[in-house]
Parts: structure tokens; sequence; C-alpha cells
């Protein structure tokens, strides 16, 4: 519990980790008045293209929590994040996603159209998905776009059970015309560069929060962040088990990991000052 110390910084998974379908996880607002009152920065990380972060802002503030909307980062943002910074300004974006990803490119300056004569292609989640949507996008990378994914999830737990997720629409694209995506999401590094960016923020204060082995603590661990792994959402003590993706640290619930922090700022004091 000692390397919670030097933590100042966290980059946190929201769906598994702060709430479970529409219920908040007990001890939620407990959790981020410790955040505040210890001022450790954090940044809300999600590989959910299809909201925005006022969307989530406002799922927050029914749960009783007030964050800020430069706190939250869903992958559609990171995604327009990452393409200001090696695409033209006005670059044509062909989009494959729900509207929170076409108002993110946007407003990042893009122009986003629906035909293949394009400069990338960014691929999110579709519920409107159909099969001339996928010809466009692969005639637009076999005329030379670069062709860019919010997220590789291969598939996405709904209410009901699973269903194809980002990765499966990436891969389609990715077979039909032999070129392999950027990945913004979670485990790839860019979305854990941005969200440190962000909060300027070094490795050795920053840990990840989530519920996801393959994407939160793996992600993680390839970034040479602290991974903190709560049992609340998609990982059980049995998977846990049998993974070689091991975190560095086991919470049964964010309400557990807030009592043992304050448990060791408690012990060590002047330690969590010097931090």
């Amino acid at each position: 519990m000692e390397r919670l110390q030097r933590i100042r910084h966290l980059i946190i998974d929201m769906d598994g980790v702060l709430w479970r379908g529409k219920r908040p996880m007990e001890g939620l607002t407990d959790f981020f008045d410790f955040l505040r009152r210890h001022e450790i920065r954090f940044i809300l990380a999600t590989n959910n293209a299809s909201r925005s972060r006022d969307d989530y802002v406002a799922q927050l503030a029914r749960f009783g929590v007030a964050v800020r909307p430069e706190e939250v980062l869903p992958s559609c943002d990171a995604t327009a994040l990452y393409l200001r910074r090696i695409a033209s300004p006005g670059a044509r974006v062909l989009v494959i996603g729900e509207q929170a990803l076409r108002a993110a490119l946007a407003e990042a300056g893009f122009q986003v159209v629906d035909e293949e004569h394009a400069d990338f292609v960014v691929v999110g989640l579709d519920w409107g998905l159909t099969y001339e949507k996928l010809a466009r996008a692969a005639r637009a990378i076999w005329n030379g776009a670069r062709f860019i994914g919010t997220n590789p999830d291969p598939v996405w737990p709904g209410e009901d059970g699973l269903y194809p997720g980002n990765g499966a629409t990436l891969a389609f694209l990715e077979r039909a015309t032999g070129v392999t995506p950027v990945v913004v999401g979670k485990p790839e590094p860019l979305m854990f560069q941005i969200a440190m960016e962000r909060m300027g923020a070094a490795p050795e204060t920053t840990a990840v929060i989530g519920d996801q082995l393959p994407t939160d603590i793996l992600g993680g661990k390839r970034a040479g962040l602290l991974t903190i792994l709560v049992l609340s959402g998609a990982t059980t003590p049995e998977r846990l088990a049998e993974s070689s993706i091991q975190p560095d640290l086991v919470f049964a619930d964010i309400r557990s990991l807030t009592a043992a922090w304050e448990e060791t700022l408690r012990v060590h004091p002047s330690r969590a000052s010097e931090v």
C-alpha cells in the first residue's frame, strides 16, 4: 500500500469502476471527496466514443458528483486531439460512428464527410453500421486515407449480454484493405499520454484504476504506471487468477480502495505531504 503515497494523478475508468449499469458504486461520493481533499488530480478516461464528455458530467451529477468537462476523456475526444497533432487544419475525415465522435472531430476543426474522398477514416462504434458505410470506408483507405480507430474493444457488455465492439469493425476493414489502423483508446499508449499531458503528470506519480485487465491494466503497465484493479466490474477473482496480466494492487471496489488509501496517508502523513 505504500506505493499509493506517491500517487498525485489518476487515470480512472468509469463503467465498472464508478458505476455499474445505471447504479453508482457504493462509496462513490466519498471517493471523489477524498481526491479533492488530498488534491489528487484525475482524468476519467473511457474507450466509449459514443458519448460526449458533457454526457458523463451530467451522469456523475445525477450521482451527486461534480466534475469538470476537462476532467473527462472519452475516446472520441482523445481521437480528435490525436488528429489535431498529425493532420492539417480542415482535413476531410470520413467517420463511422455516433454523433459524439462526429461532433468532437468537427469541434476540432475537421471537415466531417460521408464520402470516400477523404484524408482520414475514423472508426468508432456505430449503431447504424451498414455494408455501404464499410464499403465507403474501405474505398477511402484504398485511395490513401489514413485509418484511425477510436478503440480496439472486440465486444462490450450490454444489459442483455455481449455486443460486437469497435474492434470487430476495425478487423473487418483491416482484413478488407490490408491496412492496420492506428488505435487511440486503451490499451494503446496514446490515450494515457493525452490524459497525463492534460494533468501535467509524470509516470512515477500516476496510477490507473480500472476493472478490465486487457485494457485498463495492460495499458497502464505499457505506460509504466501503477495499476489498480477493482473487482466491481468485468474482472472476477477467477479471471484474475487465470490471467497473465496482473495488476500492482487489487481492491474489491472504490470504497475499499478509498479506505486503504486513507489509512496509508494517516499512518504516513509526512510522506504524503512530501509527494
